[in-house]
């Protein structure tokens, strides 16, 4: 094609390009009119609803109103499970074990005996004892019926005589107690580790107690939560090994001092075990749920993008508004934001393309907010 040719097709393309934007901008007709190449009537322009028309260049949109949400703040956390009390028997003297009165699994009753140890010579020092007091007493009475006629030491003697037999009858009688293991509180025996016959010291381990009627629950917390967990929190628990049983608790107790090192603190939760369903050692997945913070809500289709960051219009007095959001959590049908916004204030959401800060607008879904 030659070079003339070429220029005239690029004029050619250049004119019919710029007659399309002078008809279709806003104020385009307003200037071919004021040239003389068109009239400025209403036949001029394209249907009142069109979408992405308006009349007197305001740009027609469709508008949702804002809403308010709430962020559920949630919290989850692995925790070890524990009877509300347990205990280690141990021997308080050590001995030979004579009798065992209860099987591994057993419930026990708090004051039930356990074991027996070989309390023969515990039995002896005892009737000793009785013996001792007996003769000291009678010496003591006499004394006291003679002392006219003998010196007030020798009364006071017999008096001091009395009262150590008495104490020495009470040592062999806390000796013979000790021969016997006492369960201290009510609850079920685990496995007896220990038969007749055995020799026992003070350091060899007799049974475990559990007091399983509730479960205490230990797991660790973000130092966020500090002022948010206070004793009564109620707490949800399924066991990690079967999590579709769940369990519902309260805190009962929360640590005073954060862990530097790991930034958590410890909170103790309480479960009710009437069915004793839950066994000491266990491992619980913990819920712990908080009122969140609300927030204004939007379309998702009303964020929008620059180079400074997020931002959706308002329409505000027929104008177009943008206004700064921070996006705090985004679900299929609402984005919540951190932004001056209102309950109800209109949020543009269509003809975004077309819009500039304070230019004309007109909203064409009908029953919007305005």
């Amino acid at each position: 094609m030659r070079l003339y040719q070429q220029l005239a097709v690029s004029l050619g393309v250049l004119a019919v390009g710029a007659a399309a934007w002078l008809w279709f901008a806003p104020d385009g007709r307003e200037l071919m009119a004021s040239m003389g190449i068109a009239g400025n009537n209403d036949t001029a322009r394209p249907p009142a609803g069109g979408r992405g028309g308006g009349f007197g260049g305001a740009v027609q949109v469709v508008t949702a109103p804002v809403a308010i949400g709430t962020v559920n703040d949630q919290l989850t956390a692995i925790g070890s499970g524990a009877a509300i009390q347990s205990v280690t028997l141990l021997p308080e003297q050590a001995g030979t074990i004579t009798e065992i009165s209860i099987s591994s699994g057993d419930k026990v009753e708090k004051g039930d005996v356990i074991v027996r140890l070989d309390d023969r010579e515990q039995v002896l020092a005892r009737n000793l004892a009785e013996v001792a007091l007996e003769s000291a007493a009678r010496q003591a009475e006499i004394n006291r019926k003679i002392s006219s006629s003998i010196s007030n030491l020798e009364v006071y003697n017999a008096e001091i005589a009395e009262k150590s037999a008495q104490l020495d009858l009470e040592t062999a009688e806390l000796n013979l107690a000790r021969r016997q293991i006492v369960a201290p509180i009510s609850g079920v025996a685990g496995i007896v580790g220990v038969n007749v016959g055995d020799y026992v010291t003070t350091s060899s381990e007799i049974v475990t107690i559990d007091d399983r009627s509730a479960i205490l629950v230990d797991f660790d917390v973000p130092e966020r939560f500090a002022t948010a967990v206070t004793p009564g929190t109620p707490v949800e628990a399924s066991l990690v090994a079967a999590p579709q049983k769940r369990f519902d608790g309260v805190v009962e107790a929360v640590d005073n001092r954060i862990d530097p090192a790991s930034r958590t603190f410890t909170v103790r939760a309480r479960i009710d075990n009437e069915s004793d369903a839950l066994r000491a050692g266990m491992s619980f997945d913990v819920t712990m749920r908080f009122p969140g913070d609300e927030y204004p809500g939007v379309d998702p289709l009303a964020i929008q993008w620059d180079s400074e960051g997020a931002f959706v219009w308002r329409m505000a007095d027929g104008a177009s508004e943008k206004v700064r959001v921070r996006v705090i959590q985004r679900d299929p049908d609402v984005v919540l934001v951190d932004a001056a916004l209102e309950a109800g204030d209109p949020v543009i959401i269509e003809g975004i393309q077309r819009l500039r800060e304070g230019g004309a607008v007109r909203q064409a879904n009908a029953g919007a907010s305005s």
